[in-house]
């Protein structure tokens, strides 16, 4: 998929390029999270958007509605997941893990998770792989 297909919102509409791979990236999140909540993907309960992007890193902002889940899936590279706001939950492996507001975990790549939002929230993954 192209990166200009990927940036595309639901309704057609592109987001402005981002500058995803500079040497020195800057974000207000409170921002970013007003923007992902007022295109027409936040209708469906999810909206996200690569805020950095290199070959060994990423790092992503999702919002998801209250009871919006994202289904069991695992990640090639280690990942952190922070949440900005609101409240989710992560159920890995036979654990459940509650991440409210300014709580962060991190994971081992390969490991299976899901997440669902227990409110309205905000957060950021970011995934590292070795070079």
């Amino acid at each position: 998929m192209s990166d200009s297909a990927r940036r595309a919102a639901p309704s057609g509409a592109l987001r402005p390029p981002g500058p995803l791979e500079d040497p020195i990236l800057s974000f207000d999140l409170g921002a970013e999270t007003e923007r992902l909540r007022s295109e027409d993907a936040w209708q469906g309960g999810r909206n996200s958007r690569t805020l950095v992007k290199h070959s060994d890193f990423r790092v992503v902002l999702t919002v998801l509605k209250r009871d919006a889940c994202i289904h069991e899936h695992k990640a090639a590279g280690s990942i952190s997941v922070q949440t900005v706001a609101g409240h989710i939950r992560m159920h890995i492996q036979n654990k459940v893990i509650d991440l409210p507001a300014g709580h962060m975990l991190a994971l081992e790549r390969t490991l299976s998770h899901d997440v669902e939002a227990v409110e309205d929230s905000a957060f950021l993954l970011t995934i590292s792989w070795p070079q």
